[in-house]
């Protein structure tokens, strides 16, 4: 039997035995499941400021993970082995909630905060989130998200109870362009402004030459995400060629200082990245 997956803009309408446009998610016997539960890709030890995550518990490590798919297309995807994957072109090991929490708490000594579920998509398997998620506070832990907002409202609303931060990609700030990245602007804007009022939220935007470089677009992103609250973390960062996207050159890095400064007419806080 034909269903349609809610979980994203997308409403992959999908037939028995097919996937959807995120990899992760298919029909089976005429139920959308997580097809990616508990499939382990990527497990490491990190700095929480790698996320980035500059103003949530500073100096602490978390133990990231990750799966496999993404529900959307950017070309320059740094995790794009895994991101663009399904379970037939990539590794992984099965880990169970319950022993991603006992791995997060072994390495409580050496100063790990929680996980952060991260490096692909972690809203394509919202579930495996939660449930690990619920399992990491009752051993005391803090949960991270790194996702990029494009989920319908109701799956935030389902994880918000365990997640204590996000950084969630903002890509830009014209439709168009997120249209051709295969996402919706007003889908993530709703999710950033539903998240900031109950979890600590930072947000991430990757200045990609020719795409969303103008100070023009900057100043309506400030501009927006100071009326939600001029509070919110925002990380202006620079664009190297990888993946599908070697046709340019790395951002100037005096272009990534320039949006920052124009940025920084609206919000408090402003980071620079990778330069």
């Amino acid at each position: 039997m034909e269903n349609i997956c809610q979980v994203c803009m997308h409403h992959c309408r999908l037939k028995p035995g097919q996937q959807g446009i995120c990899r992760a998610r298919k029909n089976e016997a005429g139920t959308i499941l997580c097809g990616n539960y508990g499939r382990v890709t990527s497990l490491n030890l990190d700095p929480i400021e790698k996320k980035p995550l500059k103003m949530f518990h500073p100096g602490s490590l978390i133990l990231s993970v990750g799966s496999y798919g993404c529900n959307l297309r950017c070309p320059f995807c740094q995790n794009h082995e895994i991101s663009m994957a399904d379970e037939s072109s990539v590794e992984f090991v099965q880990m169970l909630p319950k022993e991603l929490a006992e791995r997060a708490s072994k390495y409580r000594l050496v100063g790990n905060l929680g996980v952060a579920f991260t490096f692909n998509e972690p809203l394509v398997g919202w579930e495996y989130v939660r449930d690990a998620a619920r399992l990491v506070h009752d051993q005391g832990m803090k949960n991270i998200m790194v996702t990029n907002g494009s989920a319908e409202l109701w799956v935030l609303e389902a994880l918000l109870p365990y997640i204590d931060a996000m950084n969630i990609d903002l890509k830009g700030f014209r439709p168009e362009y997120y249209q051709k990245l295969g996402g919706d602007l007003e889908t993530v804007k709703a999710f950033i402004a539903r998240a900031s009022r109950d979890c600590h939220v930072e947000l991430t935007t990757l200045i990609v030459p020719d795409e969303n470089d103008d100070v023009f677009q900057m100043e309506e992103e400030a501009a927006w995400i100071a009326s939600i609250n001029r509070e919110i973390p925002l990380h202006v960062t620079r664009f190297f060629p990888r993946y599908q996207m070697t046709d340019r050159k790395a951002t100037e890095v005096s272009r990534v200082y320039a949006l920052a400064q124009t940025a920084e007419k609206y919000l408090n806080y402003v980071f620079v990245g990778n330069c």
